[in-house]
């Protein structure tokens, strides 16, 4: 009897039994198909985080860049700046030594005047005592 009601039983389990390995083997696939799911799901989420990553030092190399454009545009205006302000400098030393020397000329040309002139009285007071000399 105890056979009986072994084999009696023995058909009830592999049925559990059977259905248990179909739910392990559903929870087996699901597991698969939600591991693949979450691998390839990292896997995008990595490569949209490359992206921004490469966009967002693509934006800051940009910005950097233009900076760097910039400056180097400010430090060509500096030079070409300080050379007009040499240029200047050294026309308006030009101009200083010019405008001294007309000065200068012209202080002559007035001392030389004032000389005609005290001349010019010295020959008319040396005219006038010969003529006084003479008439007497």
């Amino acid at each position: 009897m105890n056979e009986k009601v072994y084999v009696a039983m023995d058909p009830e389990p592999k049925g559990l039994e059977a259905s248990l390995l179909h739910l392990i083997g559903v929870h087996h696939h699901k597991s698969l198909v939600l591991a693949h799911h979450t691998d390839q799901a990292k896997k995008d989420a990595i490569r949209k985080a490359e992206r921004v990553s490469d966009l967002l030092v693509e934006a800051v190399n940009g910005g950097v860049q233009d900076s760097f454009i910039i400056q180097k545009r400010i430090e060509l205006e500096i030079r070409t700046l300080a050379a007009t302000i040499t240029r200047f400098m050294k026309q308006t030393d030009q101009w200083l030594a010019s405008t001294h020397a007309l000065n200068t000329a012209l202080k002559e040309i007035g001392d030389f005047e004032n000389w005609m002139k005290i001349m010019e009285y010295d020959c008319k007071s040396i005219s006038t005592a010969i003529q006084n000399i003479h008439q007497e």
